[in-house]
């Protein structure tokens, strides 16, 4: 049985993405080699990341799917030569999950929160793994059209709070569970800032909570950009430490050793 989520990933943790596709909004493609993928990893890792994400499947605003055999011809590669290091798989296929899972990964990065994949909670359940549930309203293809709520905190903690309950229905230990109120997935700027601002009332659920918000557009079009597609690594940082003051455990970056500094002195002067 694996410890629980809590112990092994204590406040701050920090996650490396490593984007194994030819259109992430991040990288432009510097990871689909799967010799550069392993490498970038492999300093991530070096760098203090607790764990690197790596994913097959493009979720950037307007990104199309791609087959579960392209998916997995693009992670098995880089998960081969990975075996025996901490990683994490970002999928919401039941099929990429239990390959990924049989390779050594301990951790299920879900953005459909178990709807994209009936199959996906019972391989979950059966394997003892690590979960993540994030938020996301409608589709990579469109959540960028027009994202409106009454209230975004208080909607995305009932959504949490009910795929929390929906995945512990289906078997999986909720000590094994965290939640990610999907940074940029279905936001506004100014959705995204108020999600920070107010994450106690996510922490408030009682589960570890992921922020995503490394290289996210938002960043730069709070510096005056209005279509800036990325953010800046200093920008990445100051949200990413904003977000662990105000109680976040994990923290998903692409520039691992900038934030492993930055949240080492933010949690040395709250100490």
């Amino acid at each position: 049985m694996r410890q629980p989520i809590e112990q092994r990933f204590p406040r701050p943790s920090v996650m490396g993405v490593v984007n194994v596709t030819p259109d992430s909004f991040s990288d432009a493609g510097v990871n689909f080699d799967p010799a550069d993928a392993v490498a970038s990893a492999r300093r991530m890792l070096d760098e203090g990341a607790a764990i690197v994400d790596v994913g097959g499947e493009s979720t950037r605003p307007g990104a199309a799917g791609v087959s579960t055999d392209e998916e997995l011809r693009r992670v098995v590669p880089v998960l081969e030569q990975l075996s025996g290091a901490p990683v994490s798989i970002d999928t919401s296929k039941a099929e990429v999950a239990r390959r990924a899972l049989e390779l050594g990964a301990e951790l299920v990065n879900d953005v459909t929160a178990l709807r994209g994949d009936p199959a996906l909670a019972e391989v979950v359940a059966e394997s003892d793994a690590y979960l993540c549930l994030m938020h996301m309203q409608g589709e990579p293809r469109t959540m960028q059209a027009d994202p409106r709520y009454d209230d975004v905190v208080s909607e995305i903690a009932a959504f949490l709070e009910e795929r929390l309950g929906a995945a512990v229905a289906a078997g999986i230990a909720e000590e094994r569970i965290c939640l990610d109120p999907g940074i940029g997935f279905g936001k506004t700027v100014e959705h995204n800032f108020e999600l920070v601002r107010r994450l106690d009332e996510l922490t408030a659920l009682g589960r570890p909570v992921v922020i995503g918000f490394s290289r996210k557009s938002s960043l730069g079009k709070l510096l005056g950009d209005p279509h800036a597609t990325t953010g800046s690594v200093a920008a990445s940082v100051g949200a990413a430490v904003a977000a662990y003051e105000r109680g976040a455990t994990i923290l998903r970056v692409h520039d691992v050793r900038e934030h492993v500094e930055a949240l080492a002195a933010a949690r040395a002067a709250l100490a």
